[in-house]
Protein backbone atom coordinates (compact mmCIF):
# COMPACT_ATOMS: atom_id res chain seq x y z
CA UNK A 1 0.00 0.00 0.00
CA UNK A 2 1.29 3.82 -0.63
CA UNK A 3 0.78 6.52 1.87
CA UNK A 4 0.50 10.53 0.95
CA UNK A 5 2.58 12.40 3.33
CA UNK A 6 -0.44 13.64 5.20
CA UNK A 7 -1.83 10.72 5.27
CA UNK A 8 1.63 8.64 7.33
CA UNK A 9 2.15 11.80 9.29
CA UNK A 10 -1.20 11.38 10.39
CA UNK A 11 -0.59 7.48 11.29
CA UNK A 12 2.63 7.72 12.87
CA UNK A 13 1.36 11.53 14.73
CA UNK A 14 4.07 13.46 13.75
CA UNK A 15 4.24 16.69 10.89
CA UNK A 16 4.22 16.31 7.57
CA UNK A 17 7.18 18.89 7.94
CA UNK A 18 8.96 16.21 9.76
CA UNK A 19 8.38 13.51 6.84
CA UNK A 20 9.77 15.96 4.34
CA UNK A 21 12.90 17.25 6.42
CA UNK A 22 14.27 13.12 6.17
CA UNK A 23 13.45 12.70 2.56
CA UNK A 24 15.81 15.80 2.29
CA UNK A 25 18.20 14.80 4.37
CA UNK A 26 18.21 11.44 3.09
CA UNK A 27 16.95 9.29 5.74
CA UNK A 28 14.31 7.10 3.40
CA UNK A 29 16.15 7.57 -0.07
CA UNK A 30 13.70 5.12 -1.80
CA UNK A 31 10.77 7.23 -1.48
CA UNK A 32 9.13 7.00 -4.49
CA UNK A 33 6.76 9.98 -6.39
CA UNK A 34 3.69 9.95 -8.07
CA UNK A 35 3.72 10.71 -11.87
CA UNK A 36 2.95 14.32 -10.65
CA UNK A 37 6.14 14.17 -7.80
CA UNK A 38 4.21 13.90 -4.59
CA UNK A 39 5.94 11.49 -2.10
CA UNK A 40 4.06 8.23 -1.89
CA UNK A 41 5.27 6.53 1.32
CA UNK A 42 5.18 2.41 1.29
CA UNK A 43 5.00 0.00 4.12
CA UNK A 44 9.00 -0.39 4.26
CA UNK A 45 8.43 3.59 4.45
CA UNK A 46 6.26 3.17 7.39
CA UNK A 47 8.67 0.57 9.08
CA UNK A 48 11.79 2.69 8.34
CA UNK A 49 9.76 5.93 10.03
CA UNK A 50 9.24 4.03 12.80
CA UNK A 51 12.94 2.70 13.44
CA UNK A 52 13.88 6.55 12.97
CA UNK A 53 11.76 7.54 15.58
CA UNK A 54 13.24 4.90 17.96
CA UNK A 55 16.40 6.09 16.91
CA UNK A 56 15.90 9.55 18.06
CA UNK A 57 14.19 9.27 21.40
CA UNK A 58 17.21 7.15 21.60
CA UNK A 59 19.26 10.51 21.24
CA UNK A 60 20.62 10.09 18.08
CA UNK A 61 21.10 13.00 15.68
CA UNK A 62 19.19 12.85 12.49
CA UNK A 63 23.67 12.64 11.27
CA UNK A 64 23.96 9.15 13.09
CA UNK A 65 20.92 8.06 12.20
CA UNK A 66 22.16 8.72 8.50
CA UNK A 67 25.05 6.67 9.20
CA UNK A 68 22.95 3.79 11.14
CA UNK A 69 20.97 3.88 7.87
CA UNK A 70 24.26 3.56 6.00
CA UNK A 71 25.42 0.60 8.95
CA UNK A 72 22.18 -1.24 8.29
CA UNK A 73 22.21 -1.10 4.26
CA UNK A 74 25.66 -2.82 4.34
CA UNK A 75 24.25 -5.57 6.23
CA UNK A 76 24.94 -7.83 9.42
CA UNK A 77 28.97 -7.11 8.34
CA UNK A 78 27.99 -3.52 10.18
CA UNK A 79 26.66 -5.12 13.79
CA UNK A 80 29.73 -4.10 15.65
CA UNK A 81 29.88 -0.59 14.01
CA UNK A 82 25.95 -0.26 14.87
CA UNK A 83 26.41 -1.62 18.90
CA UNK A 84 29.45 0.64 18.97
CA UNK A 85 27.29 3.62 18.33
CA UNK A 86 24.87 2.94 20.90
CA UNK A 87 27.54 2.55 23.52
CA UNK A 88 29.90 5.41 22.40
CA UNK A 89 30.17 7.87 25.64
CA UNK A 90 28.71 10.48 23.00
CA UNK A 91 25.37 8.92 22.63
CA UNK A 92 23.08 10.45 25.12
CA UNK A 93 21.23 7.25 26.70
CA UNK A 94 17.99 8.79 28.13
CA UNK A 95 17.10 7.51 31.43
CA UNK A 96 15.57 4.35 31.45
CA UNK A 97 16.86 2.71 28.37
CA UNK A 98 19.64 1.82 29.35
CA UNK A 99 18.71 -1.87 29.40
CA UNK A 100 18.63 -1.16 25.26
CA UNK A 101 22.41 -1.53 25.45
CA UNK A 102 23.25 -4.31 28.35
Amino acid sequence: MLYTVGEIAKILHIPASTLRYYDKEELLPLVERSKGGIRMFSDKDYEWLKVIECLKKSGLSIKEIRTFIDMVGRGDYSLSERLALFRSPDTPTPKGMGFLIT
